[in-house]
């Protein structure tokens, strides 16, 4: 035997050693015992990404930002409209929409006066978001009195 055999097959040897050791200890690299063999490993969530699933349409409303224009209130501010009253003009469905695609809403007389009034500001899509999510962040917009 060559030496570059020698260090293969050494080399393998402690592959199969490590290999039976891990599957005797029950356990799969970066993924939990239940998991089985070949099984896909679940992408790592962040606590935030985790914790909106639980979270009420206040703290929702926070994650998303939305008081960086609207204001910590949501009572407006000289970006962005404020969210309170929203029930006059919308209902649960059509608020889900508008959040999902806010520039199909654009030639509303509403919005063409919101056009002037807060230059070069534009309201995000919120399409890629969980529509429970976004069910959560509505309920608690339409009860703003």
């Amino acid at each position: 035997m060559t030496k570059t055999q020698i260090w293969s097959a050494a080399f393998l040897g402690i592959f199969v050693i490590l290999f039976f050791l891990q599957k005797f200890a029950g356990t799969e690299y970066g993924s939990s015992p239940s998991m089985g063999m070949g099984a896909a490993m679940p992408q790592k969530q962040s606590t935030e990404t985790m914790a909106s699933s639980d979270a009420s349409g206040e703290v929702l409303v926070k994650q998303f930002n939305c008081t960086t224009c609207h204001g910590v209130d949501l009572q407006g501010t000289n970006m962005a409209p404020a969210l309170v009253g929203l029930k006059s003009y919308y209902d649960r469905d059509k608020l889900i929409n508008y959040l999902r695609n806010p520039n199909a809403y654009l030639e509303q007389d509403r919005f063409k006066e919101y056009k002037d009034k807060f230059k070069n500001i534009v309201m995000p899509a919120y399409g890629n978001k969980d529509v429970k999510e976004l069910g959560k962040i509505t309920d608690y917009l339409l009860g703003l009195n």
